[in-house]
């Protein structure tokens, strides 16, 4: 008997296919959320391997026990401000890539 073979299919085909191709609504919200996961998950990461609990982290930056929880679950946009001082209490060092997607250029 001939073995069937097995298609296999990238991340990126996947997600075009599913959540919707780069630049499209859908998928910015998408990758926005992944961000923010990923965000959460690092802040959390960060505060246990200092063991710290959430109050405690909290306390440090002068916020509720609740608004860390909050962070770490990415339940909620956070204020860039809040997320630059739970980095600095954590002792973290944060760097932000940015990128222009689109480019537009008026001359009058």
């Amino acid at each position: 008997m001939k073995e069937k073979e097995i298609k296999t299919f990238s991340l990126e085909e996947i997600t075009d296919k599913h959540i919707g191709k780069r630049g499209t609504t859908k998928r910015e919200a998408f990758e926005n959320e992944l961000r923010m996961d990923l965000l959460g998950e690092a802040i959390r990461q960060a505060r246990l391997e200092q063991n710290l609990t959430q109050e405690q982290l909290g306390q440090l930056i002068g916020v509720q026990k609740a608004q860390i929880s909050k962070l770490e679950n990415s339940l909620t946009d956070a204020r860039l401000e809040t997320i630059l001082k739970v980095f600095k209490a954590l002792k973290i060092k944060l760097s932000f890539h940015t990128e222009f997607l689109e480019q537009q250029v008026g001359h009058t």
